[in-house]
């Protein structure tokens, strides 16, 4: 007569890997399994109003533009007031003077001291015209007045930790961007294409679980690891 077993206490079934036939070396199938999924799609009003990027403060240009326009400023003023103290220029402002007065526009030190002012120029307007924190990703709003961004790191380290969970996952590297997320994963066991499906879809959960305004798209590779020796 047989034992009842205890289901808490019961062992599973390891899963087994064949034998490499005597002086030979075990076949793979499949070397490579790959998907690719695009974002899904989200309402387009949310219930506490659109979450938007975070816009950085763009402290240290701001510094370094305050310095620089308050430096040049104080010292052009400084001048002029001792030009009307009856005190000569500077002799920087007299050399300045001189330049351009003789200096030709074709001049190369003139088209390069232009040309370092437009690209100067160009980027403050890039950095006031966008917003920046491209490593925080905006939480969904369901409170209005309330907004929340995950750090993409973070993000990366959860679909990380549910990837590894999967059966037959060795090892996986997690890229996370705005609009991708693309997991590589080693499996030393089961079918490749199994172990795919299954990062699909835990992965597709996972994402769909961190309540990001705009989940990214999934792309999932899964290959052999490199054969030793």
């Amino acid at each position: 007569m047989s034992e009842p077993q205890d289901p808490e206490n019961s062992t599973r079934r390891l899963p087994t890997v064949e034998q490499a036939p005597a002086g030979g070396v075990l076949e793979m199938d499949q070397s490579a399994s790959g998907s690719t999924y695009e974002p899904v799609p989200v309402p387009d009003h949310q219930p506490g109003g659109r979450a938007g990027r975070f816009w950085s403060g763009r402290r240290i240009p701001a510094a370094l533009v305050a310095l620089i326009v308050l430096g040049g400023a104080g010292l052009l003023l400084y001048d002029i007031a001792a030009v009307r103290a009856d005190h000569p220029a500077m002799q920087w402002r007299r050399t300045v003077a001189d330049d351009l007065a003789t200096r030709h526009l074709d001049d190369v030190w003139v088209l390069a001291g232009a040309a370092l002012a437009a690209a100067l120029g160009l980027w403050l307007l890039l950095l006031a015209l966008t917003p920046g924190q491209r490593a925080v990703l905006p939480m969904s709003r369901r409170h209005a007045g309330v907004r929340a961004g995950l750090d993409r790191t973070a993000a990366a380290f959860v679909l990380r930790d549910r990837a590894v969970e999967v059966a037959g996952v060795q090892s996986v590297r997690v890229k996370m961007s705005r609009r991708k997320a693309t997991v590589r994963a080693l499996s030393h066991f089961r079918e490749l294409d199994d172990v795919r499906a299954d990062l699909d879809s835990v992965l597709g959960r996972a994402i769909s679980e961190l309540g990001l305004a705009r989940p990214p798209g999934l792309s999932v590779h899964v290959r052999r690891p490199a054969k030793k020796g």
